[in-house]
């Protein structure tokens, strides 16, 4: 612990060094068994004589906050009875925008018997071999100082190539952008292209993240409704100069955007002068149909900026994702990243450059599509099986998540009880809306669940709906 002395402090140095360690250990910053510094090492860095050091070690070993061990030193001994903790006082206050955002999942690293949040994966899956090998690949030299804003050169070309051949995406090395995943890549992008009070559009119901995130950067955000064709064009408002839209699969009601609804979308971008963030968080699982191509494939005027997140291919816990966006957006992006935090973490993009250019990433995506295609026909087979009268099973193909709609919703405390009591975690459908009365219903993700557990989940979450009615 880092002890200071002050020389216009009339106490003597000895009480000054016994008044900041007794505050310490009543405080609980000094814990039971903790080891105070050796008395000669602390005479030394404050200059003063030993005896000043040992005289207040004494009066707190006296008064039993501290023991002596053979060959130990002294440590704290267990807490007296008059222990407080620190209160300290709350003169800052958040500003009314900050106080009004509320964290999205405030228990991220609960587990359940029965976990169907969305975007939580099987940890069976993970490529951990590969992976591995990757990872020591890089291993090999000491780590390097500070790099490029946008990402490494190796990595932007490999995720580029990668991108282009699975999506159809047009990108190349000096368009792609390595991001923290894709709501740090909304972030940037907002920062860039709309200042405070510029009006964004966003899907309703859409996800609540991005609506706080624009939000916190002072924007005006607006909902937009979507039917069985997507978001619905004719009604994003005129002042509208970002639209934000998951054409690929809309979360959470999980419709793909119509091709005509695309061309409607690029038209009207053109005629207000206005950008398209394209967010394809989980277009690689698709379960029965062809995808359509991406907007940014069909965008002839430079106006659609694709992002994609490696959080549901691999893991969110690798905090990793990237964007495409035209090359007059790049100087300003790169310098509002290195403004925010420089740059994304070397060791991570050179494992992931090998692990992408060696094949594991395409190997990998392979082996999940089947797994994630079969819970996916199992899920919605069970659903459709033993939902109860009320209940709908909206439809889907692709993702890793289902939606039913029905007269309850998870987020009811008295159903809440009944779901926790089957041992499951579900997702309020409700709380993806924020601009209209929402849907009650439920959020069912299979992506974490083993294939074997697809069933007797539904089975739970069926007879938790049956037991509430």
């Amino acid at each position: 612990m880092e002890l200071f002395l002050d020389p216009d402090d009339r106490r003597s140095r000895a009480v000054q060094l016994y008044e900041q360690l007794r505050t310490a250990i009543v405080e609980g910053r000094l814990r039971p068994g903790d080891r105070l510094t050796p008395s000669r090492t602390v005479a030394a860095d404050l200059r003063v004589a030993r005896a000043t050091v040992t005289e207040a070690y004494g009066r707190l070993s006296a008064e039993g906050y501290i023991e002596g061990r053979a060959g130990g030193g002294s440590t704290v001994s267990g807490a007296p009875s008059r222990v407080r903790t620190h209160s300290s006082v709350g003169a800052l206050e958040p500003t009314r925008r900050a106080a009004g955002l509320v964290q999205y999942d405030p228990e991220p690293t609960t587990e359940a018997p029965f976990d169907c949040r969305p975007g939580h994966l099987d940890l069976a899956l993970f490529p951990v071999a590969q992976w591995r090998r990757s990872v020591q690949r890089t291993l090999n030299r000491a780590p390097g100082q500070y790099d490029e804003p946008a990402g490494t050169p190796a990595l932007r070309a490999a995720l580029a190539n990668w991108v282009a051949r699975s999506r159809g995406v047009t990108a190349t090395a000096e368009t792609t952008f390595v991001t923290s995943g894709a709501g740090h890549a909304i972030d940037l992008i907002a920062r860039v292209l709309a200042g405070p009070g510029t009006t964004v559009a966003v899907e309703e119901p859409g996800y609540p993240p991005v609506v706080a995130l624009l939000r916190s950067q002072g924007l005006r955000v607006v909902g937009v409704p979507v039917d069985r064709d997507g978001m619905v064009v004719d009604a994003i408002p005129t002042q509208a100069r970002m639209v934000c839209v998951t054409p690929s699969h809309q979360y959470p009601l999980g419709m793909v955007m119509a091709r005509r609804r695309r061309l409607e979308l690029l038209q009207w971008a053109t005629r207000a002068g206005a950008a398209i963030v394209e967010d394809d968080y989980d277009s690689e699982f698709r379960h029965t149909v062809r995808p359509l191509e991406p907007l940014q494939l069909l965008d002839r005027d430079g106006r659609v900026i694709y992002v994609g997140t490696f959080s549901k291919i691999l893991s969110p816990a690798l905090r990793i994702g990237f964007l495409v966006a035209p090359r007059t957006l790049m100087p300003a992006l790169c310098a509002t990243r290195q403004a925010v935090d420089w740059c994304p973490p070397p060791a991570t993009q050179e494992a992931l450059t090998y692990f992408i250019t060696d094949g594991y990433l395409d190997h990998h995506l392979r082996r999940t599509r089947r797994r994630y295609a079969e819970r996916h026909r199992l899920m919605r087979l069970a659903l459709d099986r033993f939902l109860p009268d009320g209940y709908r099973r909206l439809p889907a193909q692709a993702g890793l998540h289902l939606t039913v709609t029905g007269p309850r919703d998870p987020g009811d405390p008295d159903l809440a009880k009944v779901l926790r009591q089957q041992g499951l975690r579900v997702s309020s459908l409700r709380r993806s809306y924020a601009f209209s009365p929402p849907t009650t219903g439920s959020l069912l993700g299979f992506g974490g669940l083993p294939t074997e557990q697809v069933t007797p989940t539904v089975r739970a979450f069926t007879a938790a709906l049956t037991t509430h009615r």
